[in-house]
């Protein structure tokens, strides 16, 4: 009898996910009914988005775990009707999309790529940048996209330096934790990466007193999520100089509204949520992983510890 596995993420991109999805249920083994429509006290597995139609859980009685197609949870975590298991996605496409997001602007101000592209008639003036080794840069969140991100600037020459909640040990950067580690990482982040989850612990960890401890002139750069960041502090932390540039993937309220002041503001940079999307391809495979892991009683990939949040 095949499972009955409920497609339950955005509708627009069923047509994208159906295909992978049923290639990769067929090379792990499983017979599998995949559907946007299944009768949910008969639904196995719930293939989730926030955007899906899924916002009550408790008609699904038979799903033994919910599998997100997104990185974050904290849109799904605290749902009072989610008893199911619920796995985030941690995949190859996501991790090398936001490596390379994040490599891009690195690079873009570390070497100021935006005086060219904006250079006058007649501007020959040739300011020459650090060399990598002398640009310390600071990631705020030690997780798979954060360790994913830092390799690539440790193998050209930055120095990197990582905060997490708890303390840990990776190769080839300064690791550090804890309220004191969060100071001492500030203070020699000439670029800031923030890769936090968004949890209440987290929520407004840049604000007004932490900015403070940057470097003066210090880049800030945010593909992890938009509550990290106080909007009002960081408006006035750019307008006094003491934050030269932001360049920011994620947002509170996205789309962003079109009266925020982060569009007409020339020291921000916006781009659409695009630093790392889920793609069909690589997510099939880690969505079909669990469920046979799921079929055969062992533990599922990247399951959300409820208490922590992520």
């Amino acid at each position: 009898m095949p499972l009955n596995i409920l497609y339950a993420g955005r509708p627009a991109r069923w047509p994208e996910f159906q295909p992978p999805l049923e290639a990769e249920f067929k090379a792990a083994g499983l017979d599998v009914n995949l559907s946007e429509n299944i009768a949910p006290q008969d639904v196995d597995y719930i293939v989730y988005a926030p955007t899906g139609p899924v916002q009550d859980f408790t008609p699904y009685t038979r799903a033994r775990a919910v599998l997100s197609l997104w990185a974050g949870v904290e849109k799904v975590v605290g749902n009072k009707t989610l008893t199911q298991p619920l796995c985030r996605m941690v995949d190859e496409g996501l991790t090398l999309g936001m490596a390379e997001w994040v490599t891009g602007h690195v690079l873009r101000h570390h070497l100021d790529i935006d005086k060219d592209i904006t250079r006058a008639p007649g501007d020959w003036s040739a300011p020459i940048p650090p060399l990598a080794h002398e640009r310390p840069i600071t990631f705020l969140g030690l997780g798979e996209l954060g360790q994913a991100s830092a390799a690539p600037l440790i193998n050209l020459g930055f120095p990197v330096t990582g905060w997490s909640r708890s303390p840990k040990s990776i190769p080839g950067i300064r690791c550090l934790h804890g309220h004191d580690g969060l100071q001492e990482a500030l203070s020699t982040a000439q670029i800031l990466i923030l890769l936090l989850p968004n949890t209440p612990s987290t929520e407004n960890i840049l604000n007004a007193e932490t900015m403070g401890l940057l470097p003066k002139g210090a880049v800030v750069i945010n593909p992890g999520r938009g509550p990290l960041i106080n909007d009002e502090d960081l408006i006035t932390a750019l307008d006094t100089g003491h934050i030269g540039h932001a360049t920011l993937d994620v947002f509170r309220v996205e789309p962003l509204p079109e009266d925020h002041p982060f569009w007409a503001h020339p020291k921000v940079t916006i781009t659409p949520h695009i630093a790392a999307d889920t793609r069909p391809s690589t997510s099939a495979k880690v969505i079909a992983e669990n469920v046979r892991r799921g079929e055969a009683g062992e533990t599922f990939l990247h399951l959300v510890d409820r208490k922590l949040g992520y």
